[in-house]
């Protein structure tokens, strides 16, 4: 074990560690900046309520960090491993239809009493997990491109996730669990014609379940919340005080902030404008105080995170390894795009977090496990190279 830990240690990735620790604590300013009065006049609690929150949800996605960094990747393709992830995951995404509660217009939270769990979040990252163990053994015992014999199961299993995502019901999560779960198949070593037949699967059975539903349970899917937000992207000043609040006020402190920002603390639109500015909408008060450089230093990040775990995936021989570098720089990617596609007008809002950067427990402890799945991958990556 120690000189595991020795071999680890030398081929340690401290870029990639440096820009998660960066991104996390530069949230955690951000969170404390952009939540002071909305604590105060929304929950008429101290100013530092979310910061002090966000302190105990680092304290445990640190350590997450560091023992998904350091317990060894290779286990994840072990059937014990796949087996555990599943039932995380499903028990979850159970409970939460029966003993979870509404937030954000869907039934998505559970609470433990001592702090509230989302399991679709869990799913992201289980998901990964899973389909890369799965798909990784397919391709070393040769049958990645029977996809009777082998693949359905796997499809099954991600199109049951989306589907109970889907009844939550969360839209934003299920397309991210989907498009991520299709991006890992995609590096799996699978011929592109079979990929296209099992990405043609999984949409096709998600929406022979999902179209009839809304075709006649139209209102539990398209809620007024919801076709309020379709217009709001569509016209967002025609409802400026309604649906289109959150948009236009991003768009005014985007628009305010110019090149340097008017200064940390210095918000305007966190003043009560901007409905929960730590969350979704966090980057526009980034915008608003550190103008373009606070922006380019969140995407800079975020950026090189990603182009890191591609570059890990497309250059390391081992397929597992290839296949999670694949799974958790997309997820943080494809999430990134959503949520600022969301806030900048280019797709509708779906009320999905910044990565590392908004408020929320749930979603930092996961992807820091990610991250440390990540880790893990690079440093056998630097260790592999240094051998050849």
């Amino acid at each position: 074990m120690k000189q595991y830990f020795k071999r680890y240690m030398k081929n340690f990735d401290y870029p990639l560690f440096f820009v998660y620790i960066a991104l996390t604590l530069f949230g955690l300013v951000m969170i404390y900046s952009s939540s002071m009065a909305w604590s105060v006049n929304y929950y008429g609690d101290a100013p530092d309520r979310f910061y002090i929150q966000q302190l105990i949800n680092l304290a445990i996605a640190f350590p997450a960090f560091a023992v998904a960094a350091f317990f060894p990747y290779k286990h994840f393709n072990k059937r014990w491993m796949m087996m555990t992830v599943l039932g995380v995951i499903f028990l979850g995404l159970v409970l939460v239809h029966i003993i979870g509660f509404e937030a954000g217009g869907a039934r998505s939270w559970i609470s433990l009493g001592f702090a509230n769990f989302q399991p679709s979040e869990v799913a992201k990252v289980g998901i990964i997990l899973y389909l890369a163990g799965v798909f990784s053994n397919k391709y070393k015992n040769g049958t990645i491109n029977k996809l009777n014999e082998s693949v359905a199961p796997p499809v099954i299993i991600l199109t049951l996730v989306l589907l109970s995502v889907f009844f939550e019901p969360d839209l934003g999560s299920m397309m991210i669990i989907g498009a991520v779960g299709l991006s890992v198949m995609a590096a799996s070593g699978i011929k592109f014609k079979y990929f296209a037949r099992l990405a043609a699967i999984v949409v096709g059975a998600s929406a022979v379940f999902i179209i009839p539903i809304m075709l006649f349970a139209s209102d539990m899917i398209f809620t007024e919340k919801r076709l309020g937000r379709l217009d709001a992207f569509f016209n967002p000043f025609s409802d400026e005080l309604g649906f289109g609040l959150q948009i236009v006020n991003g768009y005014l402190a985007i628009g305010s902030g110019g090149l340097s920002g008017l200064g940390l603390g210095q918000s305007i639109q966190k003043l009560g404008y901007l409905p929960e500015p730590h969350t979704d909408f966090i980057m526009s008060v980034i915008a608003e105080e550190l103008g373009v450089f606070g922006v380019l230093f969140v995407l800079g990040g975020l950026g090189f995170i990603v182009l890191k775990g591609l570059a890990i995936a497309m250059t390391t021989d081992d397929p597992l390894a290839r296949m999670l570098a694949t799974g958790v720089s997309s997820m943080i990617g494809i999430q990134s795009f959503v949520n600022l596609g969301g806030l900048t007008g280019l797709i509708p809002l779906t009320g999905v977090t910044l990565p590392f950067i908004s408020y929320g427990g749930t979603s930092v402890i996961l992807l820091s496990l990610a991250m440390g799945v990540l880790m893990n991958v690079s440093m056998f990556h630097k260790y592999e190279k240094s051998k050849k």
